[in-house]
């Protein structure tokens, strides 16, 4: 295969007038001494590249032709950019996708991977910083962010790899991995606990406990319910409400699915008698993406929509951030219902200093009894009465019942003692 080892500090001089053989005299170059002696040359669609030792020279080169015979070179020095750099400039701008997600993983990018990464070269980044790099995100961080922030880290280094910057993903090497996840069952509420913290909102929310326990929406969802999605006895589930670059926003339910769920009678009442209390407010929201858009087909696409949403803010008479509810409302019902303790007490200027800082209490965190907690227990009560794992799955929203499975299978009543009775009765010969 083309290709050869040149002395770039010696070349071929006239022979001397006394050697018979008349062979050539080697000569010293202008670079003699003043650059690395030998430079692989002369394959084609391959930069040269210097060496000090001819036999380092020639290991390259012999590498390099059998990477090029199996379609797998790459020259190291389209890693010379920085991983900052190549995020700015050519990995983010080409990322397409849900807005929402997309925020979310440009966040994860430029808070954690580009402080400690990002002035860092393709080509030098190896195993050993990406030891340090999970050791300084452990500092900071849980597993769950962790492995996130890990995986965005892989995607980058693979686009990398398949742009030809670099010859393979560090993120894939054996000795270095991101923590396991811990293992977190789902958790359902019992009765009187949903009922405590129902009776803890204030009146104009407690439609949304209701919705979440007695249909299994997704808060996003409860927030985008509009009164046209009440059908008779069931709910049509069509869009939830949520927050893309801090703006709100109409969109479809999580994976892109619509649903239909059924609506038993307590709950249709409930809803009814919510509705009468605080009437349907139009709420007018863009649709998918607030960014303003750059073409005719983005312009329609993310056109505003109106509902008249069954639950929206008190002050502004709009739709609700779930933040802002989060933080306040439901936080509260969890205290008056004793999931979590009292604030701390503060003194007044401790009290001014945090309202000017974020307008909210201190409350304890709660991550296992958050708002989804209510979508367990309709789960949990569902598959209790032995409901089809698909209906509640399609229910759910699931992309796939073995979703629901995986999620919810010990909740679903005595299946180790029904095997038992299986096998007993097999052994026994019954039929």
């Amino acid at each position: 295969m083309a290709g050869y080892v040149e002395d770039r500090w010696y070349k071929k001089g006239p022979p001397l007038p006394d050697d018979p053989k008349q062979r050539p005299t080697r000569v010293k170059t202008d670079l003699h001494e003043k650059c690395k002696r030998y430079r692989v040359c002369g394959i084609p669609g391959v930069r040269k590249r210097s060496f000090d030792r001819k036999a380092d020279a020639e290991t390259w080169k012999s590498k390099v032709q059998a990477d090029l015979l199996r379609g797998e070179f790459v020259d190291h020095r389209d890693g010379s950019i920085t991983l900052q750099d190549y995020v700015t400039a050519e990995y983010w701008p080409t990322r397409t996708g849900d807005p929402a997600t997309l925020h979310t993983v440009e966040t994860r990018i430029r808070s954690r991977i580009l402080p400690y990464l990002g002035s860092l070269h393709l080509n030098v980044i190896k195993v050993p910083h990406l030891r340090k790099f999970l050791a300084d995100l452990d500092e900071h961080y849980g597993p769950s962010s962790i492995i996130e922030t890990w995986s965005t880290l892989s995607s980058i280094l693979q686009a990398a790899v398949d742009d030809e910057r670099i010859p393979r993903n560090p993120c894939l090497a054996k000795t270095v991995k991101p923590p396991s996840k811990p293992e977190r069952k789902a958790r359902a509420w019992t009765r009187e606990r949903v009922l405590e913290v129902r009776d803890g909102l204030d009146d104009r929310f407690k439609v949304m406990v209701d919705l979440g326990v007695g249909a299994g929406l997704r808060q996003g969802e409860v927030l985008g319910l509009a009164a046209d999605d009440i059908d008779g006895d069931v709910i049509q589930v069509r869009r939830q409400v949520r927050i893309v670059r801090n703006r709100l926003t109409f969109s479809l339910p999580k994976g892109g699915k619509t649903r239909v769920v059924p609506m038993p009678k307590y709950l249709a009442e409930r809803v009814a008698e919510h509705m009468e209390r605080f009437p349907p407010l139009e709420v007018e929201l863009p649709w998918t993406d607030p960014a303003e858009p750059e073409n005719e087909r983005q312009a329609a696409e993310r056109a505003p929509q109106t509902h008249r949403l069954l639950v929206t803010g008190e002050r502004q008479n709009g739709a609700l951030r779930r933040g802002v509810f989060n933080a306040g409302p439901w936080k509260r019902a969890l205290v008056a219902a004793g999931v979590i303790p009292e604030p701390p007490r503060r003194t007044r200027t401790e009290e001014e200093r945090a309202r000017k800082a974020n307008g909210n209490t201190k409350y304890a965190s709660a991550p296992e009894d958050g708002f989804h907690a209510l979508r367990h227990t309709f789960a949990s009560v569902q598959l209790d009465a032995r409901e089809s794992v698909v209906s509640v799955s399609k229910w759910l929203g699931h992309a796939d019942p073995s979703i629901t499975l995986k999620i919810y299978a010990h909740m679903m009543p005595e299946a180790d003692g029904r095997g038992r009775a299986a096998m007993d009765a097999w052994f026994a010969g019954e039929s």
